[in-house]
Parts: structure tokens; sequence; C-alpha cells
């Protein structure tokens, strides 16, 4: 159970720690393995898969020295002061992260397109037409079609704000101290993030084998799959995060007072379904 009942004064300095260099290390090994990799030098794939199991373990080592400095009650409130800046800028660079990908659809759609079919274009690419989705003007990508924002991506965006609303049911049951309501309803949360996946990875079959539709086809299909798929992903690591927020919630992690890893986590979660509204609204409807 957490230990909140003395509060250290001052701001907690963690003593000498072998992590940073590990991680380090282990970012490099991946870094060398993807690049021999990607030239095609024989077993580079292995260093590449040596680097992720040691970053993993690596991480998995720091976060529980963190996790029992919390419960150990060396955390106070500059600590988590901290915590809560550190995380509110890390999603600041998020957003960013997917404004770049939001910039690239709105030139290609609004600046890019209407100049390649503009009248100072004709001599060029005469039979250019500027429709979306678009395959661009040399005619060397077949024809795609849109995809249809029924029935998946909007089951998909019903699962997400069911998961929003199921998550803050969590967090006032925490506060409120009742535990095994919050431990159901976070677990709810994320059974619909991983069914968000489910249904994600079908459609993204369905589009390469039934449509056509690849990352190769033209400025839509690279677009499409760019925001999609890292949208997938950082679903994937909303889902972990609250996967550990639950088993340490499970174990008798967090009190109403001092739970700043859930909170942490919801923040995370509540930012991936707002930047699904848009790409939902933007990509399939637009």
């Amino acid at each position: 159970m957490s230990t909140t009942s003395h509060q250290p004064t001052g701001y907690f300095v963690p003593g000498p720690s072998p992590y940073p260099v590990l991680a380090a290390t282990c970012l490099i090994l991946m870094a060398f393995g993807a690049a021999l990799w990607f030239n095609d030098v024989a077993h580079a794939q292995w260093l590449l898969a040596a680097g992720l199991v040691g970053f993993l373990a690596t991480l998995y080592g720091w976060f529980g020295r963190a996790i029992s400095e919390s419960e150990g009650g060396l955390h106070n409130h500059d600590v988590d002061s901290s915590f809560r800046w550190s995380m509110s800028w890390f999603i600041f660079s998020e957003v960013m992260f997917f404004a770049s990908f939001f910039g690239a659809l709105y030139y290609a759609r609004v600046y890019a397109l209407p100049d390649l079919a503009a009248l100072h274009s004709q001599i060029l690419w005469p039979h250019f037409q500027a429709t979306w989705p678009s395959v661009g003007p040399a005619g060397l990508i077949a024809p795609v079609k849109a995809m249809d924002p029924w029935p998946i991506p909007t089951i998909n965006t019903a699962l997400l704000l069911s998961s929003g609303l199921t998550l803050t049911i969590s967090h006032h049951a925490l506060r409120a101290n009742h535990r095994s309501k919050a431990i159901f309803w976070l677990a709810s949360t994320i059974a619909l993030g991983v069914l968000f996946l489910f249904l994600q990875a079908y459609e993204y079959h369905h589009a390469y084998t039934e449509l056509g539709l690849k990352l190769t086809s033209g400025i839509y299909g690279s677009t499409f799959f760019m925001l999609t798929g890292f949208h997938g992903f950082h679903v994937f690591l909303g889902a972990t995060m609250l996967s550990v927020v639950l088993f340490r919630l499970i174990r008798g992690d967090f009190t109403a007072e001092h739970h700043f890893a859930f909170e942490g986590a919801a923040w995370y979660w509540h930012f991936v379904d707002v930047v699904w509204l848009l790409l939902y609204v933007l990509v399939y409807w637009l």
C-alpha cells in the first residue's frame, strides 16, 4: 500500500544509477542494428533485437526503481509537480508530432493538388485532375478508393469515446477510494483499446488485400497509413501504460490522494482519443 504519512522535505534526488548508461548503450545497438539490417548485413537483425530486449529490460528496472521510491514515500509534492510538468511537455511533443502529419495532409490537399492541376502545370501534366484520393500526375500509381468511414472507423470512434468515459469513471472511483470499482472500469478501458487495435488490423488487411491501398499508393496511401498507423501505435502504448497501472492497482498501489501514474496514463489516453477524433473527420470524412 502506498505510503503517504511521511512526506520528506526538499526535492528528492535519486542516487547513482546504471540505467541511463544502459539505456543509451541499448539505443546505440538498436541504431547500428537497424542501419546494418537495412544495408543487408548478415545477422544484423539480431543486433537490433538484442538492443531492443536490453532497452525494454532497462526500462523495466528503471521504472521499477522509480515506483519503489514513490511507494516508499520518497516523492513529495515537488517531485509530483515535476512529474506533471514532464508528462505535460511529453504530450505536447506528441501533439507537434501528429501536427506534422496533419500538416502534410493539409498541404497536399489544399496547396499541392490544386497547383498540379493549375494552368501553368498543364504543359507537363495535361490530363491531371485535382481529385482526392490523388495518385499523382505521372500515372505511375494505380487509382485507389478513399477509405469508407463506415463501419469500422465509426465503430472504433465509439470504442475510443467509450474508453474515455470508462477511464474517467475509474479515476473518480479511485479518488473516492473505491478500489474494486476503479479496477473494473480500468480493465474495461484496456479491453476497449485492445478491441480498437484488432478492428484496425482487420481494416488494414481489408485495405491491402481487397482495395489495393498500400503505403506506396501515392500521397493518400502514405498519409492514411502514417496517420492511422502511428495513432494505432499510440493506442498500443497507452494500453500498455494502463495495463501497468491496472497491475499496480490490483497489488495495492496508489491512494485517493497519491496516484499520479494513473493520472499521467489517463492524460495520455485522452490525448489519443482527441487525435482520433481529428483523424476520423479529416481522413475518413473530408
